[in-house]
C-alpha cells in the first residue's frame, strides 16, 4: 500500500459509524477518505483536529506537539473533541468515519466497526519519507520553549524519519497510558486489523467494502466491548 489514494467504483449503502485507527504511515487516512467517497458520508481525521487547536492557540504544529509533550490540557483537548464526534454520530444512524489513534477507545461500544490498520515500520517509515508528515513527527533537538516550525519536506531519509518517529510513537504511548491507562498496541478488541503492507490501497479499500457491505445486524453475534475512556 503506498501513500497513493484509494479508489474504487463501487458504491455501498451503509448507516455504520467506523473508527479507523494505526500508527502513522498506516494508511488510515488514505483508507478513511476512500470509505468516505464510497459511503458517500462525512468524516473526521484526527490531524485536522489537532491543527484547529493550533490555530485557536495561535500556535505552530511543532510548537502544540512540543506543549503537549508538558501539558496533559493539549491532548485531553483533541480527545474531548473526538469523543463528542463519536457520541454525535454514534446515536446518529448514518454512516461516519472517525480515524484517529484513539478512535476506536473514544468511540468504544458507540461505533459498529472498529478497523485498526499497520504495517512493518521500515514500511511506513518509507511511506513517511515521501511527504510532508505533518504533526506526527517532530526533532527531539527542537524541544525548545518556544519551538520553531521543522520544514519535514526536507526529511526525505529513511534514517532522519525513523529516530522522530519512534520519539513521538514512544511519547504519546507514554502519554495515554498514563491518561487514561490505555495501552495503544492493543488490538483485542477491533473488528478488523489489517497489514496494510500486504496489499495496496485500492485492495485494502475493498477489503474493508466487503466486510461493510457484507454486514448483517440480525447475524452480529457480538462485538467485543471496551470499557467508557474517562477524560
Amino acid at each position: 500500500m503506498s501513500n497513493a489514494s484509494a479508489t474504487t467504483e463501487r458504491q455501498v449503502d451503509s448507516n455504520l459509524f467506523i473508527t479507523v485507527s494505526g500508527p502513522p504511515g498506516c494508511g488510515a487516512t488514505t483508507l478513511t477518505e476512500g470509505l468516505a467517497d464510497a459511503l458517500n458520508c462525512g468524516y473526521v481525521i484526527g490531524g485536522d483536529i489537532f491543527r484547529d487547536l493550533a490555530t485557536e492557540r495561535d500556535m505552530s504544529l511543532q510548537q502544540l506537539i512540543a506543549k503537549a509533550e508538558e501539558d496533559d490540557t493539549i491532548d485531553r483537548a483533541l480527545d474531548q473533541r473526538l469523543r463528542q464526534i463519536a457520541e454525535q454520530w454514534g446515536a446518529a444512524n448514518k454512516a461516519f468515519i472517525l480515524e484517529s489513534r484513539l478512535a476506536g477507545w473514544l468511540a468504544g461500544n458507540r461505533a459498529d466497526l472498529r478497523i485498526w490498520l499497520d504495517a512493518p515500520e521500515e514500511i511506513r517509515i518509507e511511506r513517511l519519507s515521501d511527504y510532508e508528515v505533518s504533526y506526527e513527527i517532530e526533532r527531539p533537538d527542537e524541544r525548545a520553549s518556544e519551538p520553531e516550525d521543522i520544514d519535514l519536506k526536507h526529511l526525505d531519509h529513511e534514517e532522519e524519519i525513523g529516530p522522530l518517529l519512534r520519539v513521538r510513537e514512544v511519547s504519546e504511548a507514554g502519554r495515554y497510558r498514563s491518561y487514561y491507562g490505555i495501552d495503544v498496541e492493543d488490538q483485542s478488541f477491533y473488528d478488523l486489523c489489517i497489514n496494510t503492507a500486504r496489499w495496496d490501497a485500492d485492495t485494502v479499500l475493498d477489503i474493508v467494502l466487503s466486510a461493510i457491505e457484507g454486514y448483517d445486524a440480525d447475524n452480529d453475534e457480538g462485538a467485543f466491548t471496551t470499557r467508557d475512556v474517562s477524560l
